[in-house]
Order: C-alpha cells, then structure tokens, then sequence
C-alpha cells in the first residue's frame, strides 16, 4: 500500500509525521504544496491520496472501518471556512474554495471511490449538492450522511456532511450510521468509542496555553475531522456495496 498525504500547513506535515513515527498512521509522502500545484501524474501508483490530509484522520478511519489495503480510496475534506455560519459565507468566491483543484484532480486519475467532508450549515449543503452534481457529470454515483459527532459517544455535536462518490456501482441500501459504534478497532480489535474523549479533550486544552507553537496545534484539533465518525461512515458503505 502506497500513501499519499497533502496539507499546506507546516505544523500540520510534522504533526503527520511524528503519528507516522508513533505508528498510528501508515507511512506515506507527504506533499505540503497548495492542492492547485498538483499534477495528475504526480499521483500515479498511490493507493491511498489524503487530500486536506489534517492529522491523519481520514487514514485512521480507514484502517478503524476494515478498508482493503490493495483497494484504492481518496479522500478530502475541502476548506470549510468558505460555507461556515461562522464565516464570512464568501462561498465559491472565496480562495479557500478548492472543490474545483479537487474536482480537477479527480477527472484526471479517475479514482474508484471518493469520501469527503463539509460543514454542515446552509450553504455547505448548497455546496455538497454542486458537488454531487459534479461528480454525476463524471459518471461517479454519490451520497451523504449528515451526521454529528455525539452519535459516536463524543460530548460535543460537530455536526458534518459526508460524503462517498463511487464509479463503479449505485450506491444502494443506504442507512442511518447508528448502532454500530464500537464494533470495529484500529487493526482489527474491537474497541468503544465512548472511551478516551476526556483524555483526548484535557490533551487539546492543554495546547492552548498561549504559546506560538500551540496554536498551530489547536487549529489542527480543531479543523480536524472526527475519525470515529468517519469510520462509522465508511463501515455503512462498505455494507451498502
């Protein structure tokens, strides 16, 4: 298995790269340019490509949910400031927009299967349907969750949409992702995901503590995606497939 990690944020690429040394995530390239200064060709023989990669989640749920690893997968989580309530709302006019850099790269390669990520505000879902009408523009059938991260035992909402775009079946059978929590573990062990959120909260508190390099790291906890939600997600499309 060959991975594939792309985030503009220095912090961000060592952070990926002490969890590759940790062994929490599988070791990979890590590419710190802007997603628009990437070549289809500079993705050729990946099996794995982690677009907005953050600290790995997206890797981590893969791997939690049984994802093959000779079965290639993309993934991205666009820029969410653009379609936040908390925003300016600048939507497609704003230079954080990268759906089309995304889009782009996605024609090209011709990925077998797409997850991704959005706020899950208004205009994030405006944004989602844009982008489900992409996609079908390119003869990839896709669908959505809109799911928080509470429903996975975490005491706090972060509500999200998510998202599968899939090229070579409909997507049926779809399914509430409830019921489930728990059943499935980084390699393979069971685990619940109703252990370890204060843990994980008292660690990202203790980031913000004024210092310069901190704030690099509660901005990182804080765009990252919830992995245990992910997981759940894509445990609810394999069984569709």
């Amino acid at each position: 298995m060959k991975v594939y990690y792309n985030d503009i944020e220095p912090f961000v690429c060592d952070w990926l790269r002490e969890l590759m040394r940790d062994g929490l995530i599988a070791e990979g390239d890590i590419d710190s340019r802007s997603i628009t200064d990437i070549d289809p060709a500079d993705l050729k023989g990946y099996t794995r490509c982690h677009f907005f990669a953050g600290i790995g989640g997206w890797e981590l749920a893969l791997n939690w949910a049984g994802w093959p690893d000779d079965a290639e997968a993309w993934t991205g989580s666009c820029p969410c400031q653009p379609f936040s309530s908390a925003g300016k709302r600048k939507g497609a006019d704003d230079d954080r927009h990268l759906w089309p850099a995304f889009r782009a790269l996605i024609a090209e390669r011709r990925p077998p299967t797409v997850f991704g990520e959005q706020v899950a505000s208004s205009d994030g879902r405006a944004w989602l349907a844009s982008v489900f009408a992409d996609l079908e523009d390119m003869d990839y059938r896709a669908a959505g969750a809109d799911l928080c991260a509470a429903g996975v035992g975490a005491p706090h909402i972060r509500q999200r949409l998510w998202w599968v775009a899939d090229t070579e079946r409909d997507i049926v059978g779809r399914r509430a992702c409830s019921g489930t929590a728990g059943r499935v573990g980084r390699v393979g062990e069971p685990v619940s995901w109703d252990t370890g959120w204060p843990d994980a909260l008292a660690v990202f508190r203790t980031l913000d503590d004024g210092l310069p390099r901190c704030v690099g790291g509660t901005d990182a906890a804080r765009n990252a995606i919830v992995p245990q939600v992910a997981a759940e997600f894509v445990m609810a499309y394999m069984e569709a497939r």
